[in-house]
């Protein structure tokens, strides 16, 4: 009983830490001036298929040498498919706006619609917990399936690659382009 109230515990730790700085950083780190140029010259189902590839790949490094290399590698890849899916979103509100360079609060809100959670008209601190939750949740499933060598490395590569697309596919669904009022 006590393993899983530590193990509640540790989740909420990291919870909080991820939606408080860790979802701005990524997000900073990030040349969306590379991403618009990403795009313009693969287009946007390369780029995203590119992004899918790159995300695919730290799922294979995490899971393939069984305990060994999921210590390491679990946050290296939860950092790499954050990361990938943010530059997804970025390239396709790119696409459909023409214009790449994106605030942080309208990123998170539609991130945060892409992922189902209650996104409100204001940024809240509630709504980046309930990303960093469900990011997390979504990740922590595939940790036990990983502690096999070969299959943690073929189930991380593909649950990787196929979140990729998942989302790159409710990205594009969920309108980006700003509602105009034309006041006469």
């Amino acid at each position: 009983m006590k393993l899983l109230e530590k193990l509640s515990s540790d989740i909420k730790q990291h919870i909080t830490r991820l939606s408080n700085d860790g979802f701005q950083q990524i997000f900073e780190r990030i040349d969306q001036l590379k991403i618009k140029n990403g795009v313009d010259r693969l287009g946007l189902d390369k780029f995203i298929e590119q992004c899918a590839y790159m995300a695919a790949g730290s799922g294979v490094i995490s899971g393939s040498g069984g305990m060994l290399t999921m210590v390491i590698g679990i946050p290296m890849d939860f950092i790499n498919l954050i990361t990938q899916q943010f530059r997804v979103t970025m390239a396709i509100m790119y696409y459909n706006r023409g214009t790449y360079q994106v605030g942080f609060n309208e990123f998170m809100t539609l991130v945060a619609a892409s992922l189902k959670v209650e996104a409100s008209v204001a940024l809240t601190k509630t709504m980046m917990e309930g990303v960093a939750e469900k990011i997390l949740l979504i990740f922590g499933t595939r940790t036990a399936e990983r502690l096999i060598p070969v299959v943690g490395a073929a189930i991380g590569g593909t649950t990787n690659y196929l979140f990729i697309k998942r989302m790159a596919k409710m990205v594009r669904r969920i309108q980006v382009e700003p509602v105009v009022i034309v006041v006469d």
